[in-house]
């Protein structure tokens, strides 16, 4: 097989060639995009024959980029050697729920018993971007902005433990947020903007007591919410094979 040919391989249906790994990078974001934003709902299988049609590539790319997501917890590789989108286990919320306020607390202390401007333009970076897909209404740029929000506050908190087992639980509940998001279809409240914008000012300030206080607010309210939601829909049996 010459050169032009190999490259071939990992081209896009209509395209020139890519380069060694972007045909699979391509595929995982948008699969990504898709399941975390429901467009491909929990459970729903992802057959490598037809993704590989799906996105005019061979089924190198398709298999590396459902590994990917394999170990993101967004894909599932069952038994019978099929592949589907990881369903949400809902009965595991209540244990996800403590750990998540836990370190929204750890996180936010430790930020603001840190003096200094170490972080902080990344935490305002990442706060306009979040503001800015409230006023658009893009729930998938808000959760990934939400993320980077509060993974760059445990960040300058300091303690690397604690980060990587944040951004664990924030990727986790990736698609919880966007049933929370859903709960306004979409419409976040400004309020939700300006809670961050408090956190904020309370770290800037070394204020760790305030910044307690409305880590604990700020998760309290998302936990509420989500929990309601779920309530409601699973009592219209509208979430059966979630």
């Amino acid at each position: 097989m010459d050169e032009a040919s190999s490259a071939d391989t990992e081209t896009m249906k209509g395209e020139g060639p890519r380069a060694r790994g972007s045909g699979t990078e391509s595929v995982y974001k948008a699969l990504r995009h898709e399941i975390l934003t429901m467009e491909r709902p929990p459970g729903s299988p992802l057959d490598e024959t037809r993704l590989s049609e799906h996105f005019g590539m061979s089924r190198t790319p398709i298999r590396e980029a459902l590994l990917r997501l394999t170990s993101e917890g967004l894909v599932t590789s069952l038994p019978n050697r099929n592949t589907i989108v990881a369903v949400i286990d809902f009965s595991s919320l209540p244990t996800y729920f403590e750990a998540l306020c836990l370190m929204y607390r750890v996180t936010t202390r430790g930020a603001a018993q840190r003096s200094g401007e170490a972080w902080m333009a990344e935490i305002v970076r990442h706060q306009d971007a979040f503001a800015q897909a409230v006023e658009a209404q893009d729930a998938f740029a808000m959760i990934e902005a939400n993320r980077e929000f509060h993974v760059a506050i445990a960040e300058r908190a300091g303690n690397p433990y604690y980060t990587t087992f944040f951004a664990r639980l924030l990727d986790e509940g990736r698609r919880i947020l966007r049933l929370y998001y859903q709960t306004f279809d979409d419409r976040l409240p400004r309020r939700y903007v300006e809670e961050h914008e408090k956190i904020i000012e309370a770290i800037r300030s070394g204020d760790v007591e305030e910044a307690d206080r409305l880590s604990i607010a700020h998760a309290d309210q998302i936990v509420r919410q989500i929990q309601d939601y779920v309530a409601r829909n699973i009592a219209a049996a509208k979430l059966p094979n979630l």
